[in-house]
């Protein structure tokens, strides 16, 4: 992290960078007699000299007065925020702009939603946010620069540490504990003292916040380029246990191999090791990846059985653990598509396990890419990422395995179509062959040209309907 002086200088830096917006924007305001700031992490981002295009400010104006405002400024105006006191544009130059009125929102007991209050002061609002080193400001008229609570310093500790008592913080809004441990990964800072143990002693307040906000935290904390010591955090203080019990569960089973501490570090290094394949392979941060990469062996507690000399085993733990992906994420309210591809995922991390200790046929390649369907791609990334045996020659060995299937793959689909695996005759052919309509009988018609063309590849449109003819004789 930047010293002081570095921190003003990035500071200095990104403000004359992005000048033309802010002043513009600062003029407008001001005719109105209006107060304006860049806050939050936009001036945590610039001091740190990483501020992307995306500009958070707060005002004394009110939602009405802000959208008038901006009108000015950009044709491209949203409202989607206004209830709670937000309006965005986008600026010339690619700039997307959140002007929020000045806020002091806290949560009932036993509410799921804050209440929305607009506040009269800056530093009314300034307290009321997360962490100090998103409690910062910079007044757009006049350059100054705004830091009651100490943000710069634990910008420089590197702490995460809240502008009033943890406690507060954590009362008006119970999703700051998920936002500590995101930040943990996000930033590479540490929670303080105060935090973390008010964290442990509110996790349950955590109960209180709506399934799709703890879903969107969490999924910011894996999509982190380092998601390991916040989900460290987040299973320290007792929150994984509110709301992904499934995660702390892993800690308690032993390893099948002998070859980690439990079965959790073991999946905190295949998370790690997914990650750094996705970069490898030049590929975005991957949700549906890391999900299925950290939750890959939660099977393993409910198939746990002890074998004879002291072995551990912990068979079909790949079809659980896709029974129990699926009924969390669906209670986390994950996309329907994502719960999908994730328990695909999961169902299928263990499949080339068979593969290393025997010849596959052609057939056995071609299910296997049936099976994974359009997350072959995935599956390839979490099956090697699975390898984390401290056997050298092992971890070798089963490189090695892989890579001679992959390349099977590829000359298979290059070969076969395999992309677009589908029997040598159509529904449309079928029915005309048979002479049925369409129903029950053409899709078990259709089933089994499918399994020739798996077992055997592509047939062509005689020899398949030879066969069709010989399989209704003796079916229909």
């Amino acid at each position: 992290m930047p010293s002081l002086t570095q921190a003003q200088d990035n500071a200095v830096t990104e403000l004359m960078r992005i000048a033309p917006v802010i002043d513009r924007l600062g003029e407008v305001f001001a005719s109105a007699g209006h107060q304006l700031y860049l806050v939050g992490g936009s001036v945590r981002d610039a001091l740190l000299g990483r501020l992307g295009h995306d500009l958070d400010f707060t005002t004394s104006a009110r939602p009405d007065d802000i959208e008038r405002l901006l009108k000015k400024v950009s044709r491209e105006v949203w409202d989607i925020g206004k209830a709670f006191g937000t309006i965005g544009c986008n600026v010339d130059g690619g700039w997307v702009v959140e002007v929020t009125t000045f806020r002091a929102d806290t949560y009932r007991s036993d509410s799921r939603k804050p209440q929305v209050a607009f506040g009269d002061t800056l530093e009314g609002d300034l307290v009321r946010r997360d962490f100090t080193v998103n409690a910062m400001a910079v007044d757009v008229a006049t350059k100054r620069f705004v830091d009651p609570f100490g943000g710069l310093a634990d910008l420089e500790k590197e702490v995460i540490r809240t502008p009033g008592t943890p406690e507060q913080s954590f009362s008006d809004d119970p999703l700051r504990m998920m936002r500590a441990a995101r930040f943990t990964s996000q930033l590479g800072f540490v929670p303080t003292h105060e935090v973390i143990t008010a964290m442990r002693e509110m996790a349950e307040r955590l109960d209180i916040i709506s399934a799709e906000r703890v879903r969107d935290e969490l999924s910011k904390l894996l999509l982190t380029p380092h998601p390991r010591n916040g989900l460290n955090v987040f299973v320290a203080t007792g929150l994984a246990a509110r709301v992904l019990p499934e995660l702390p569960a892993l800690q308690l089973e032993v390893d099948e191999h002998h070859r980690h501490k439990d079965v959790y570090q073991h999946s905190l290094t295949v998370l790690d090791q997914a990650i750094a394949l996705e970069k490898e392979r030049g590929l975005e941060p991957d949700l549906v990846l890391r999900v299925a990469a950290l939750l890959h062996d939660i099977g393993k507690p409910a198939t746990r059985r002890f074998e004879d000399q002291g072995k551990v085993s912990f068979h079909h733990h790949d079809v659980v653990g896709a029974k129990l992906a699926r009924k969390r994420l669906k209670a986390l309210h994950f996309a329907g598509d994502e719960v999908k591809d994730i328990c695909t995922l999961i169902e299928l991390h263990l499949r080339f396990h068979g593969y290393g200790e025997g010849d596959w046929t052609d057939s056995a390649v071609r299910r296997y890419v049936r099976d994974a369907g359009d997350q072959l791609e995935r599956l390839h990334i979490l099956t090697r990422a699975d390898c984390t045996t401290r056997n050298k020659r092992r971890a070798a060995g089963l490189r090695e395995a892989y890579d001679h299937l992959e390349a099977r793959i590829e000359a298979l689909a290059g070969q076969e179509e395999l992309d677009a695996m589908r029997p040598d005759l159509n529904g449309d052919q079928i029915m005309a062959l048979l002479g049925v309509p369409a129903g029950p009988v053409v899709g078990r018609a259709y089933k089994y040209l499918l399994e020739l063309r798996i077992d055997n590849g592509p047939l062509g449109e005689e020899e398949a309907s030879r066969r069709l003819r010989e399989w209704a004789a003796e079916n229909l």
